[in-house]
This record gives structure tokens, C-alpha cells and sequence, in this order.
């Protein structure tokens, strides 16, 4: 029911920003949490970043003070806003949307996009 199509990734130098987008399209209402994942090659899925639909926030501890999590209610879309990127940043980044609704929680993923962080 719900679509989530991300873009914004691309080859970054070490110490620049990127902003990835996470537009969320279909039956969007019921959506408690927006999050971004990553996944390097060799490594499992981590979680980076979530908003939730009140505006509280929380980061994993390796980006914490770089990147923030903004929203664009209007439009149906979180970014993450990424700063002071490192080469330990490269990885695939996932958008993921949790809405709860008929007493069950349904759970979608975008397509992926790649960033990757020159030293």
C-alpha cells in the first residue's frame, strides 16, 4: 500500500555532505516510524536514523552529530541529511516506513541507492 522511492545517492569526498530522499506514496497515513538503514558489502543491515510521526528522533552512535533525519510532511518525505561524511559511510542506504494499522504493523522498504566516501 505503500510505495517508497529513494534517490540522492552518489560519490562523495571525505568530510562533504549528501542529502538522500525518501518519497513515500500510496496509502501513507498510519505511518509510525520513517528510518534509514545501511548495508555494506560483508556487513549486515544497521539502523542509522528514525523519525517518529510525533518528531522524536534517534541515531546509531557512529553518526550521531553528522546526520539528522528531517521530514517534509507536506510532501510525504524524509531526508537524511548527511554531513561530515567518512569512508566508513559507504554502503547501500534504505529507506524503511513502519505503519501500524488493522491491528498489525506493515513494513516497506525503497529500492536502495549507493553513497559512497573517498578518502
Amino acid at each position: 500500500q505503500v510505495h517508497l522511492v529513494e534517490s540522492g545517492g552518489g560519490l562523495v569526498q571525505a568530510g562533504g555532505s549528501l542529502r538522500l530522499s525518501c518519497a513515500a506514496s500510496g496509502s501513507t497515513s498510519g505511518i509510525t516510524y520513517s528510518s534509514w538503514y545501511r548495508q555494506a558489502p560483508g556487513r549486515g543491515r544497521e539502523l542509522v536514523a528514525t523519525i517518529t510521526a510525533s518528531g522524536h528522533t534517534n541515531y546509531a552512535d557512529s553518526v550521531k552529530g553528522r546526520f539528522t533525519i528531517p521530514r517534509d510532511n507536506a510532501k510525504h518525505t524524509a531526508y537524511l541529511q548527511m554531513n561530515s561524511l567518512k569512508p566508513q559511510d559507504t554502503a547501500v542506504y534504505y529507506c524503511n516506513a513502519v505503519q501500524f494499522v488493522k491491528l498489525a504493523e506493515r513494513e516497506y522498504w525503497g529500492q536502495g541507492t549507493q553513497v559512497t566516501v573517498s578518502s
